[in-house]
Protein backbone atom coordinates (compact mmCIF):
# COMPACT_ATOMS: atom_id res chain seq x y z
CA UNK A 1 0.00 0.00 0.00
CA UNK A 2 1.46 3.37 -1.01
CA UNK A 3 1.77 6.34 1.29
CA UNK A 4 -0.79 8.23 -0.82
CA UNK A 5 -3.35 5.45 -0.56
CA UNK A 6 -2.81 5.27 3.20
CA UNK A 7 -3.47 8.99 3.52
CA UNK A 8 -6.62 8.68 1.42
CA UNK A 9 -7.89 5.79 3.56
CA UNK A 10 -7.19 7.75 6.70
CA UNK A 11 -9.01 10.81 5.45
CA UNK A 12 -12.03 9.19 3.79
CA UNK A 13 -14.82 9.61 4.56
CA UNK A 14 -14.70 13.13 6.01
CA UNK A 15 -18.41 13.28 6.85
CA UNK A 16 -19.92 10.80 9.31
CA UNK A 17 -21.51 7.82 7.56
CA UNK A 18 -24.58 8.12 9.78
CA UNK A 19 -26.77 11.01 10.90
CA UNK A 20 -27.71 9.37 14.19
CA UNK A 21 -28.07 11.53 17.28
CA UNK A 22 -25.85 11.40 20.33
CA UNK A 23 -28.20 9.05 22.21
CA UNK A 24 -28.26 6.49 19.40
CA UNK A 25 -24.49 6.75 18.89
CA UNK A 26 -23.91 6.29 22.61
CA UNK A 27 -26.05 3.16 22.60
CA UNK A 28 -24.22 1.95 19.47
CA UNK A 29 -20.82 2.36 21.18
CA UNK A 30 -21.95 0.48 24.28
CA UNK A 31 -23.51 -2.23 22.14
CA UNK A 32 -20.42 -2.58 19.95
CA UNK A 33 -18.09 -2.82 22.94
CA UNK A 34 -20.51 -5.21 24.68
CA UNK A 35 -20.44 -7.50 21.64
CA UNK A 36 -16.63 -7.51 21.68
CA UNK A 37 -16.49 -8.18 25.43
CA UNK A 38 -19.11 -10.96 25.23
CA UNK A 39 -17.42 -12.69 22.31
CA UNK A 40 -13.98 -12.59 23.99
CA UNK A 41 -15.02 -13.47 27.53
CA UNK A 42 -18.10 -15.66 27.15
CA UNK A 43 -17.54 -17.39 23.82
CA UNK A 44 -13.71 -17.33 23.94
CA UNK A 45 -13.56 -15.96 20.40
CA UNK A 46 -10.21 -14.65 19.15
CA UNK A 47 -9.90 -10.88 19.63
CA UNK A 48 -9.45 -10.36 15.85
CA UNK A 49 -12.83 -11.92 15.09
CA UNK A 50 -14.45 -10.21 18.06
CA UNK A 51 -13.23 -6.77 16.96
CA UNK A 52 -14.37 -7.41 13.39
CA UNK A 53 -17.86 -8.46 14.43
CA UNK A 54 -18.03 -5.68 17.03
CA UNK A 55 -17.20 -3.07 14.38
CA UNK A 56 -20.02 -4.33 12.15
CA UNK A 57 -22.38 -4.37 15.14
CA UNK A 58 -21.41 -0.80 16.03
CA UNK A 59 -22.21 0.41 12.52
CA UNK A 60 -25.50 -1.50 12.44
CA UNK A 61 -26.66 -0.11 15.81
CA UNK A 62 -25.65 3.39 14.66
CA UNK A 63 -27.85 3.00 11.57
CA UNK A 64 -24.98 3.35 9.08
CA UNK A 65 -25.09 1.62 5.67
CA UNK A 66 -23.31 -1.73 6.05
CA UNK A 67 -21.23 -1.31 2.88
CA UNK A 68 -19.80 1.95 4.25
CA UNK A 69 -19.14 0.35 7.62
CA UNK A 70 -17.16 -2.38 5.86
CA UNK A 71 -15.20 0.26 3.93
CA UNK A 72 -14.41 2.12 7.16
CA UNK A 73 -13.31 -1.06 8.93
CA UNK A 74 -11.10 -2.34 6.12
CA UNK A 75 -9.66 1.13 5.55
CA UNK A 76 -8.78 1.50 9.23
CA UNK A 77 -7.32 -2.00 9.32
CA UNK A 78 -5.14 -1.31 6.27
CA UNK A 79 -3.97 2.06 7.56
CA UNK A 80 -3.04 0.65 10.97
CA UNK A 81 -1.16 -2.36 9.62
CA UNK A 82 0.62 -0.15 7.09
CA UNK A 83 1.80 2.22 9.82
CA UNK A 84 2.76 -0.19 12.60
CA UNK A 85 2.87 -3.68 11.06
CA UNK A 86 6.45 -3.44 9.79
CA UNK A 87 7.60 -2.01 13.12
CA UNK A 88 6.04 -4.89 15.06
CA UNK A 89 7.69 -7.35 12.66
CA UNK A 90 11.13 -5.75 13.04
CA UNK A 91 10.74 -5.71 16.82
CA UNK A 92 9.87 -9.40 16.78
CA UNK A 93 12.93 -10.22 14.66
CA UNK A 94 15.21 -8.25 16.98
CA UNK A 95 13.72 -9.99 20.00
CA UNK A 96 14.26 -13.42 18.44
CA UNK A 97 17.87 -12.56 17.60
CA UNK A 98 18.42 -11.37 21.16
CA UNK A 99 16.96 -14.56 22.62
CA UNK A 100 18.48 -17.20 20.34
CA UNK A 101 21.97 -15.72 20.26
CA UNK A 102 22.22 -15.74 24.05
CA UNK A 103 22.46 -11.94 24.11
CA UNK A 104 19.58 -11.65 26.56
CA UNK A 105 21.22 -14.21 28.83
CA UNK A 106 24.52 -12.31 28.62
CA UNK A 107 22.88 -9.10 29.86
CA UNK A 108 21.08 -10.97 32.62
CA UNK A 109 24.18 -12.81 33.83
CA UNK A 110 26.42 -9.73 33.70
CA UNK A 111 24.08 -7.61 35.81
CA UNK A 112 23.34 -10.42 38.27
CA UNK A 113 27.07 -11.06 38.73
CA UNK A 114 27.43 -7.52 40.07
CA UNK A 115 24.30 -7.59 42.25
CA UNK A 116 23.45 -9.33 45.47
CA UNK A 117 21.54 -9.05 48.70
CA UNK A 118 19.26 -6.02 48.90
CA UNK A 119 20.27 -4.82 45.45
CA UNK A 120 18.89 -7.95 43.74
CA UNK A 121 15.31 -6.63 43.24
CA UNK A 122 16.77 -3.46 41.71
CA UNK A 123 18.98 -5.57 39.44
CA UNK A 124 15.92 -7.55 38.30
CA UNK A 125 13.92 -4.43 37.46
CA UNK A 126 16.89 -3.03 35.53
CA UNK A 127 17.28 -6.27 33.56
CA UNK A 128 13.57 -6.46 32.77
CA UNK A 129 13.39 -2.82 31.67
CA UNK A 130 16.37 -3.18 29.30
CA UNK A 131 15.26 -6.55 27.94
CA UNK A 132 11.67 -5.30 27.71
CA UNK A 133 12.50 -2.48 25.30
CA UNK A 134 12.57 -4.61 22.13
CA UNK A 135 10.57 -7.64 23.33
CA UNK A 136 6.85 -8.34 23.54
CA UNK A 137 5.64 -8.94 27.09
CA UNK A 138 5.04 -12.66 26.64
CA UNK A 139 8.49 -13.18 25.08
CA UNK A 140 10.11 -11.22 27.91
CA UNK A 141 8.31 -13.36 30.48
CA UNK A 142 9.49 -16.57 28.83
CA UNK A 143 13.07 -15.23 28.77
CA UNK A 144 13.20 -13.86 32.29
CA UNK A 145 11.13 -16.30 34.34
CA UNK A 146 13.86 -19.00 34.30
CA UNK A 147 16.32 -16.39 35.60
CA UNK A 148 13.87 -15.23 38.28
CA UNK A 149 13.29 -18.80 39.46
CA UNK A 150 17.01 -19.68 39.47
CA UNK A 151 17.99 -16.50 41.35
CA UNK A 152 15.23 -17.02 43.92
CA UNK A 153 16.19 -20.66 44.47
CA UNK A 154 19.99 -20.37 44.49
CA UNK A 155 20.07 -17.15 46.51
CA UNK A 156 17.27 -18.24 48.87
CA UNK A 157 15.25 -15.11 48.01
CA UNK A 158 11.50 -14.73 48.26
CA UNK A 159 10.04 -15.49 44.82
CA UNK A 160 7.85 -12.40 44.88
CA UNK A 161 10.76 -10.18 45.98
CA UNK A 162 12.58 -11.12 42.78
CA UNK A 163 9.66 -11.82 40.44
CA UNK A 164 7.53 -8.70 40.92
CA UNK A 165 10.33 -6.26 39.90
CA UNK A 166 10.97 -8.30 36.74
CA UNK A 167 7.27 -8.36 35.82
CA UNK A 168 6.92 -4.64 36.57
CA UNK A 169 9.81 -3.77 34.24
CA UNK A 170 8.34 -5.80 31.40
CA UNK A 171 4.78 -4.53 31.91
CA UNK A 172 5.70 -0.84 32.09
CA UNK A 173 7.74 -1.08 28.89
CA UNK A 174 4.87 -2.93 27.19
CA UNK A 175 2.26 -0.34 28.07
CA UNK A 176 4.11 2.97 27.90
CA UNK A 177 7.16 2.80 25.66
CA UNK A 178 7.21 2.42 21.86
CA UNK A 179 8.00 0.40 19.75
CA UNK A 180 5.56 -1.89 21.57
CA UNK A 181 2.30 -2.42 19.59
CA UNK A 182 -0.06 -0.63 22.01
CA UNK A 183 1.80 2.69 22.21
CA UNK A 184 2.50 2.59 18.45
CA UNK A 185 -1.19 2.19 17.63
CA UNK A 186 -2.17 4.98 20.03
CA UNK A 187 0.52 7.26 18.57
CA UNK A 188 -0.83 6.60 15.08
CA UNK A 189 -4.46 7.13 16.15
CA UNK A 190 -3.98 10.50 17.85
CA UNK A 191 -1.18 11.64 15.50
CA UNK A 192 1.37 12.05 18.30
CA UNK A 193 5.09 12.62 17.83
CA UNK A 194 6.85 9.30 18.41
CA UNK A 195 10.11 10.78 19.69
CA UNK A 196 8.39 13.03 22.22
CA UNK A 197 6.14 10.16 23.32
CA UNK A 198 9.17 7.91 23.73
CA UNK A 199 11.01 10.50 25.83
CA UNK A 200 8.01 11.22 28.06
CA UNK A 201 7.22 7.51 28.24
CA UNK A 202 10.67 6.77 29.64
CA UNK A 203 10.32 9.70 32.06
CA UNK A 204 7.01 8.31 33.38
CA UNK A 205 8.25 4.71 33.30
CA UNK A 206 11.22 5.18 35.65
CA UNK A 207 9.36 6.21 38.85
CA UNK A 208 6.44 3.94 37.95
CA UNK A 209 8.59 0.84 37.69
CA UNK A 210 10.43 1.69 40.93
CA UNK A 211 7.19 1.98 42.90
CA UNK A 212 5.45 -1.03 41.34
CA UNK A 213 8.62 -3.16 41.28
CA UNK A 214 11.21 -3.11 44.08
CA UNK A 215 9.07 -1.11 46.53
CA UNK A 216 5.81 -3.04 46.12
CA UNK A 217 7.65 -6.37 46.05
CA UNK A 218 8.39 -5.96 49.77
CA UNK A 219 4.68 -6.18 50.54
CA UNK A 220 3.95 -8.79 47.88
CA UNK A 221 6.59 -11.06 49.47
CA UNK A 222 4.81 -10.76 52.83
CA UNK A 223 1.36 -11.42 51.38
CA UNK A 224 2.43 -14.38 49.27
CA UNK A 225 5.44 -16.34 50.52
CA UNK A 226 5.96 -19.24 48.10
CA UNK A 227 9.11 -21.08 46.98
CA UNK A 228 10.27 -21.19 43.37
CA UNK A 229 8.66 -24.24 41.68
CA UNK A 230 11.36 -26.63 40.40
CA UNK A 231 9.18 -27.91 37.56
CA UNK A 232 9.06 -24.46 35.92
CA UNK A 233 12.83 -23.95 35.48
CA UNK A 234 13.39 -24.64 31.76
CA UNK A 235 16.67 -24.74 29.88
CA UNK A 236 18.05 -21.35 28.88
CA UNK A 237 18.85 -20.63 25.23
CA UNK A 238 22.54 -19.98 25.82
CA UNK A 239 23.08 -23.35 27.49
CA UNK A 240 23.07 -24.90 24.01
CA UNK A 241 25.63 -22.43 22.64
CA UNK A 242 29.41 -22.69 22.70
CA UNK A 243 29.77 -18.90 22.77
CA UNK A 244 27.56 -15.83 22.95
CA UNK A 245 27.82 -12.08 22.25
CA UNK A 246 29.42 -9.65 24.67
CA UNK A 247 27.53 -7.46 27.11
CA UNK A 248 28.52 -4.11 25.55
CA UNK A 249 27.63 -4.93 21.92
CA UNK A 250 24.35 -6.54 23.00
CA UNK A 251 23.30 -3.55 25.09
CA UNK A 252 24.29 -1.15 22.28
CA UNK A 253 22.16 -3.11 19.80
CA UNK A 254 19.11 -3.00 22.06
CA UNK A 255 19.44 0.73 22.76
CA UNK A 256 20.31 1.76 19.17
CA UNK A 257 16.69 2.37 18.00
CA UNK A 258 15.89 4.25 21.21
CA UNK A 259 18.93 6.51 20.76
CA UNK A 260 18.11 7.19 17.11
CA UNK A 261 14.46 8.04 17.80
CA UNK A 262 15.32 10.27 20.76
CA UNK A 263 18.01 12.01 18.67
CA UNK A 264 15.42 12.83 16.03
CA UNK A 265 13.08 14.29 18.66
CA UNK A 266 15.90 16.39 20.14
CA UNK A 267 17.02 17.72 16.73
CA UNK A 268 13.41 18.57 15.83
CA UNK A 269 13.12 20.65 19.02
CA UNK A 270 16.50 22.39 18.67
CA UNK A 271 16.44 23.17 14.94
CA UNK A 272 12.69 23.21 14.09
CA UNK A 273 13.27 23.87 10.37
CA UNK A 274 11.90 21.18 8.00
CA UNK A 275 14.20 22.43 5.23
CA UNK A 276 17.37 22.15 7.31
CA UNK A 277 19.65 19.37 6.01
CA UNK A 278 20.64 18.13 9.46
CA UNK A 279 17.04 17.88 10.57
CA UNK A 280 16.07 16.03 7.39
CA UNK A 281 18.88 13.52 7.94
CA UNK A 282 17.75 12.87 11.51
CA UNK A 283 14.13 12.66 10.36
CA UNK A 284 15.19 9.71 8.24
CA UNK A 285 17.56 7.87 10.57
CA UNK A 286 15.32 8.57 13.56
CA UNK A 287 12.15 7.28 11.96
CA UNK A 288 10.93 4.09 13.69
CA UNK A 289 11.29 2.02 10.52
CA UNK A 290 14.92 2.96 9.88
CA UNK A 291 15.84 2.88 13.60
CA UNK A 292 14.52 -0.65 14.09
CA UNK A 293 15.83 -1.85 10.73
CA UNK A 294 19.28 -0.51 11.62
CA UNK A 295 19.18 -2.36 14.93
CA UNK A 296 18.25 -5.63 13.21
CA UNK A 297 21.06 -5.26 10.66
CA UNK A 298 23.58 -4.34 13.33
CA UNK A 299 22.36 -7.33 15.36
CA UNK A 300 23.50 -9.68 12.60
CA UNK A 301 27.09 -8.64 13.34
CA UNK A 302 26.86 -7.99 17.09
CA UNK A 303 24.54 -10.85 18.12
CA UNK A 304 24.40 -13.64 15.56
CA UNK A 305 28.01 -13.81 14.34
CA UNK A 306 29.58 -13.81 17.84
CA UNK A 307 27.20 -16.67 18.73
CA UNK A 308 28.49 -18.65 15.76
CA UNK A 309 25.35 -18.30 13.61
CA UNK A 310 26.11 -18.66 9.90
CA UNK A 311 24.20 -17.13 7.00
CA UNK A 312 22.10 -20.26 6.62
CA UNK A 313 20.54 -19.72 10.07
CA UNK A 314 19.37 -16.14 9.46
CA UNK A 315 16.28 -16.92 7.36
CA UNK A 316 14.94 -19.66 9.67
CA UNK A 317 15.49 -17.37 12.66
CA UNK A 318 13.54 -14.54 11.02
CA UNK A 319 10.72 -16.91 10.09
CA UNK A 320 10.48 -18.21 13.66
CA UNK A 321 10.49 -14.65 14.98
CA UNK A 322 7.68 -13.57 12.67
CA UNK A 323 5.39 -16.57 13.16
CA UNK A 324 4.15 -15.72 16.68
CA UNK A 325 3.17 -12.15 15.79
CA UNK A 326 0.52 -13.06 13.20
CA UNK A 327 -2.19 -12.95 15.85
CA UNK A 328 -0.87 -9.68 17.28
CA UNK A 329 -0.86 -8.04 13.85
CA UNK A 330 -4.43 -9.14 13.18
CA UNK A 331 -5.64 -7.89 16.56
CA UNK A 332 -3.87 -4.55 16.12
CA UNK A 333 -5.22 -4.23 12.57
CA UNK A 334 -8.78 -5.08 13.62
CA UNK A 335 -8.42 -2.60 16.48
CA UNK A 336 -7.51 0.04 13.90
CA UNK A 337 -10.59 -0.95 11.90
CA UNK A 338 -12.76 -0.59 15.00
CA UNK A 339 -11.19 2.80 15.69
CA UNK A 340 -11.94 4.01 12.15
CA UNK A 341 -15.51 2.76 12.40
CA UNK A 342 -15.90 4.74 15.63
CA UNK A 343 -14.62 7.86 13.91
CA UNK A 344 -16.56 7.48 10.67
CA UNK A 345 -19.89 6.84 12.37
CA UNK A 346 -19.43 10.14 14.21
CA UNK A 347 -18.67 8.69 17.65
CA UNK A 348 -15.41 10.58 17.93
CA UNK A 349 -17.13 13.88 17.27
CA UNK A 350 -19.84 12.92 19.76
CA UNK A 351 -17.18 12.38 22.46
CA UNK A 352 -15.69 15.75 21.55
CA UNK A 353 -19.07 17.51 21.75
CA UNK A 354 -20.08 15.93 25.04
CA UNK A 355 -16.69 16.40 26.72
CA UNK A 356 -16.88 20.15 26.16
CA UNK A 357 -19.55 20.28 28.86
CA UNK A 358 -17.64 18.06 31.28
CA UNK A 359 -15.19 19.27 33.88
CA UNK A 360 -13.17 16.05 33.55
CA UNK A 361 -9.73 16.55 31.90
CA UNK A 362 -9.20 14.88 28.53
CA UNK A 363 -6.23 12.87 29.85
CA UNK A 364 -8.28 11.49 32.74
CA UNK A 365 -11.13 10.66 30.37
CA UNK A 366 -8.73 8.72 28.13
CA UNK A 367 -7.38 6.81 31.15
CA UNK A 368 -10.87 5.93 32.40
CA UNK A 369 -12.04 4.69 28.99
CA UNK A 370 -8.94 2.48 28.65
CA UNK A 371 -9.48 1.14 32.20
CA UNK A 372 -13.09 0.22 31.43
CA UNK A 373 -12.20 -1.65 28.25
CA UNK A 374 -9.21 -3.36 29.90
CA UNK A 375 -11.38 -4.64 32.76
CA UNK A 376 -14.00 -5.89 30.32
CA UNK A 377 -11.81 -7.57 27.69
CA UNK A 378 -8.61 -8.39 29.59
CA UNK A 379 -6.50 -7.24 26.66
CA UNK A 380 -4.20 -4.23 27.04
CA UNK A 381 -3.87 -4.00 23.24
CA UNK A 382 -7.65 -4.03 22.66
CA UNK A 383 -8.07 -1.43 25.41
CA UNK A 384 -5.41 0.79 23.86
CA UNK A 385 -6.65 0.71 20.27
CA UNK A 386 -10.32 1.10 21.27
CA UNK A 387 -9.68 3.95 23.69
CA UNK A 388 -7.40 5.69 21.18
CA UNK A 389 -10.19 5.62 18.59
CA UNK A 390 -12.70 7.08 21.03
CA UNK A 391 -10.53 9.96 22.26
CA UNK A 392 -8.61 10.74 19.04
CA UNK A 393 -10.71 13.89 18.30
CA UNK A 394 -9.68 15.33 21.68
CA UNK A 395 -6.10 15.57 20.40
CA UNK A 396 -6.99 17.96 17.58
CA UNK A 397 -6.27 21.14 19.58
CA UNK A 398 -3.59 19.70 21.85
CA UNK A 399 0.08 20.67 21.86
CA UNK A 400 2.73 18.13 20.83
CA UNK A 401 3.58 17.28 24.43
CA UNK A 402 -0.04 16.93 25.54
CA UNK A 403 -0.82 14.68 22.56
CA UNK A 404 2.07 12.47 23.67
CA UNK A 405 0.69 12.51 27.23
CA UNK A 406 -2.70 11.44 25.83
CA UNK A 407 -1.00 8.34 24.41
CA UNK A 408 0.60 7.62 27.79
CA UNK A 409 -2.71 8.11 29.62
CA UNK A 410 -4.29 5.50 27.35
CA UNK A 411 -1.34 3.16 27.84
CA UNK A 412 -1.50 3.55 31.62
CA UNK A 413 -5.23 2.81 31.68
CA UNK A 414 -4.78 -0.27 29.52
CA UNK A 415 -2.69 -1.95 32.26
CA UNK A 416 -5.26 -1.61 35.05
CA UNK A 417 -6.02 -4.70 37.21
CA UNK A 418 -5.23 -7.75 35.09
CA UNK A 419 -7.55 -10.58 36.15
CA UNK A 420 -8.92 -13.92 34.96
CA UNK A 421 -9.82 -12.74 31.44
CA UNK A 422 -6.18 -11.76 30.70
CA UNK A 423 -3.76 -14.31 29.23
CA UNK A 424 -0.92 -12.64 31.12
CA UNK A 425 -2.68 -13.45 34.40
CA UNK A 426 -2.57 -17.17 33.69
CA UNK A 427 0.97 -17.00 32.33
CA UNK A 428 2.24 -15.53 35.60
CA UNK A 429 0.09 -17.88 37.70
CA UNK A 430 1.45 -21.02 36.05
CA UNK A 431 5.11 -19.97 35.88
CA UNK A 432 5.18 -18.95 39.54
CA UNK A 433 3.07 -21.88 40.73
CA UNK A 434 0.44 -19.63 42.37
CA UNK A 435 -3.28 -20.07 42.93
CA UNK A 436 -5.80 -17.51 41.66
CA UNK A 437 -6.00 -15.61 44.96
CA UNK A 438 -2.22 -15.33 45.23
CA UNK A 439 -1.97 -14.12 41.64
CA UNK A 440 -4.52 -11.38 42.32
CA UNK A 441 -2.67 -10.27 45.50
CA UNK A 442 0.61 -9.94 43.59
CA UNK A 443 0.34 -9.62 39.80
CA UNK A 444 -3.10 -7.96 39.65
CA UNK A 445 -2.27 -5.45 42.39
CA UNK A 446 1.09 -4.69 40.72
CA UNK A 447 -0.65 -3.95 37.40
CA UNK A 448 -3.10 -1.64 39.17
CA UNK A 449 -0.25 0.22 40.87
CA UNK A 450 1.46 0.69 37.50
CA UNK A 451 -1.76 2.03 35.96
CA UNK A 452 -2.58 4.45 38.79
CA UNK A 453 0.98 5.73 39.32
CA UNK A 454 1.62 6.21 35.60
CA UNK A 455 -1.77 7.87 35.12
CA UNK A 456 -1.09 10.20 38.03
CA UNK A 457 2.35 11.12 36.71
CA UNK A 458 0.87 11.88 33.29
CA UNK A 459 -1.66 14.26 34.86
CA UNK A 460 1.11 15.95 36.89
CA UNK A 461 3.26 16.38 33.80
CA UNK A 462 0.34 17.95 31.95
CA UNK A 463 0.31 20.73 34.55
CA UNK A 464 3.96 21.67 34.06
CA UNK A 465 4.70 21.12 30.34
Amino acid sequence: MTRLSVEILAADPVEPITSAGHAQLGIAVLAGIAVIVLLITRFKLHAFLALTIGSLALGAFAGAPLDKVITSFTGGLGTTVASVGVLIALGAILGKMLADSGGADQIVDTILAKAGGRSMPWAMVLIASVIGLPLFFEVGVVLLIPVVLMVAKRGNYSLMRIGIPALAGLSVMHGLVPPHPGPLVAIDAVKANLGVTLALGVLVAIPTVIIAGPLFSRYAARWVDVPAPDRMIPQRASEELDKRPGFGPTLATILLPVVLMLSKALVDIVIDDPENTTQRVFDVIGSPLIALLASVLVGIFTLLRPAGFGKERLTPLVEKGLAPIAGILLIVGAGGGFKQTLIDTGVGQMILDISKDWSIPALLLAWLIAVAIRLATGSATVATVSAAGLVAPLAADMSTTHTALLVLAIGAGSLFFSHVNDAGFWLVKEYFGLNVGQTIKTWSVMETIISVVAGGLVLLLSLVI
